[in-house]
């Protein structure tokens, strides 16, 4: 098979596209400060608790609207192909989730996958326990339920 030719860029097209960009962006600057100036009754956390009060609000804004728990059946992923389950098992979960809760869009958690996963590709749990939540735009992301 022939090699893909890569694509020739001249160093001066790099640096009109880098000096465009980098107008465009608004740096914050942030104040600087030394630790010896922050006294030990202060503390490292009244110094940053600005930040802390905007990640609390960020949170707060995000409503939920509809949470559920399910035992989801896998156990027909085990039919056809051995090196094939896993994958099928992660499907009949989207699917099951999207025939309960008819989200707008659908993210299954990194901890959910990893269970499916935790045996191989040709074992994956016959049933699966998740808890699964909605907000006001129509997200559901599912979480594995203990």
């Amino acid at each position: 098979m022939a090699k893909k030719k890569a694509k020739d860029i001249s160093l001066d097209d790099l640096e009109e596209e880098l000096s465009e960009t980098e107008e465009d962006e608004n740096i914050e600057e942030i104040d600087e400060f030394s630790i010896e100036e922050v006294t030990p009754e202060e503390g490292v956390s009244q110094v940053f608790e600005e930040e802390l009060e905007e990640e609390e609000e960020e949170e707060v804004k995000e409503e939920i609207i509809d949470e559920r728990i399910y035992i989801i059946p896998l156990a027909k992923a085990r039919k056809g192909p051995r090196n094939k389950r896993a994958n099928k098992a992660v499907r009949f979960l989207r699917e099951f989730m999207e025939r309960h809760f008819k989200p707008e869009s659908l993210v299954i958690s990194q901890e959910v996958n990893e269970a499916i996963w935790a045996r191989g590709i040709q074992k994956p749990p016959r049933k699966l326990k998740v808890r699964a939540t909605k907000n006001i735009e129509g997200l559901v992301v599912v979480y594995l339920s203990k």
